[in-house]
């Protein structure tokens, strides 16, 4: 079919309006949503990154024992109960030590009246001896007897502040204050003396947390602690609240050659009792503080083949990609050393979309 040259004319027109219909399609296209945020200029506290995970330590854990045997007459406590220092917890049976005391002192008694009596007999045998009435035989075995009974006497007086000893070990008290643990014996029980722990106990307030870092932080822990202690914050699952706050109060005087890590120890108030000996904790130590740092949401930072960049939002909406150079990182913020201004709009969403020079708009308008 032969076309006339208006209607190949009007063909014609028809296909160059399409075609500038698609190149207006494609300069027309739409903006690509992201989220984005200003960077801001804030005070950011250096920590130690990432967090370390270290576990709680009672300040003071003793075992309590029994220093004599016998049958336990009495538990003064309940398990799991906070008790003071010299606090009754168990008696023992007191009968058996009274007795034994009671011999003792009765013992003494007697010696020192024998000891009294050898005293006259010897003073006597002193004077006869100093005028040549008896031998120098008689005089010596008048002397031994006298000095045995005074070895007696000295004997029986060790002996009866030994029974003194075994009457107040009936009565076990509380070594430190703290909280006490599982009972293992219970009234009537017959304990072994030192050979059972009748109850453990934990000083918890203060408490420890003890944790180890990359031995790369010692120097600048040490450098830091000369001049003030170090704030120390710990956490943990399902933690309610605050974090439990505390400071340095230990650090190891060698370091682990076998992990290159480096023992710490923060000594907590735990006055709430948040904290409990063997938990797991993520330590937070704080070295000192950026002042007026740039910082932005840490998600805002990427890795390209030339190193980390941000994609800038300007003012016409366009995105410009921009290299930079990181700081410290803390709970999610990134401090940017070089490369941004406080005030900069920073893409922080929706960036795998992204190219130099594209069109943005921000979902969180």
């Amino acid at each position: 079919m032969k076309l006339t040259v208006p209607a190949l004319l009007a063909v014609l027109c028809l296909l160059a309006a399409g075609c500038g219909e698609k190149r207006a399609v494609v300069k027309a296209a739409p903006p690509v949503p992201v989220l984005a945020t200003p960077a801001v200029a804030k005070t950011l506290p250096v920590r130690i990154e990432p967090p370390p995970v270290g576990h709680v330590l009672p300040i003071l854990s003793v075992n309590v024992r029994s220093q004599i045997g016998g049958i336990l007459s009495a538990v003064n406590f309940k398990e799991g109960q906070e008790v003071k220092k010299d606090e009754l917890l168990f008696t023992i049976d007191p009968r058996p030590a009274q007795a034994a005391l009671t011999l003792a002192k009765g013992s003494l008694q007697r010696d020192i009246a024998q000891l009294e009596n050898s005293k006259i007999q010897f003073d006597r045998e002193q004077k006869l001896f100093d005028q040549k009435l008896i031998s120098q035989d008689e005089f010596d075995t008048s002397k031994a007897a006298f000095d045995a009974l005074a070895g007696t006497v000295a004997a029986d007086r060790a002996a009866v502040t030994n029974a003194e000893l075994n009457l107040e070990y009936c009565e076990i008290r509380a070594p430190i204050d703290g909280r006490t643990g599982s009972l293992q014996f219970h009234e009537g029980n017959v304990v072994k003396s030192p050979d059972d722990v009748l109850v453990s106990i934990n000083q918890i307030h203060p408490i420890y947390a003890a944790f180890a870092v990359p031995e790369k932080f010692l120097p600048e822990i040490q450098r830091q602690m000369r001049g003030r202690t170090l704030p120390a914050t710990a956490s943990f699952e399902n933690l309610e609240g605050a974090p439990p706050a505390g400071e340095l109060s230990f650090v190891d005087n060698a370091v682990d050659p076998t992990t290159d890590m480096i023992l710490l120890k923060a000594t907590f108030p735990n006055l709430d009792g948040k904290l409990w000996p063997g938990q797991f904790v993520q330590l937070a130590l704080q070295l000192g503080e950026l002042t007026n740092a740039v910082v932005v949401p840490s998600e805002a930072v990427q890795n390209g083949q030339n190193g980390q960049f941000i994609f800038v939002v300007k003012a016409d909406r366009t995105v410009e990609q921009r290299a930079v150079k990181t700081g410290v990182t803390v709970n999610g913020e990134t401090a940017i050393t070089s490369g941004l201004n406080a005030g900069e709009t920073v893409v922080t969403d929706g960036q795998l979309r992204l190219a130099p020079g594209m069109a943005v708009s921000f979902k969180n308008e």
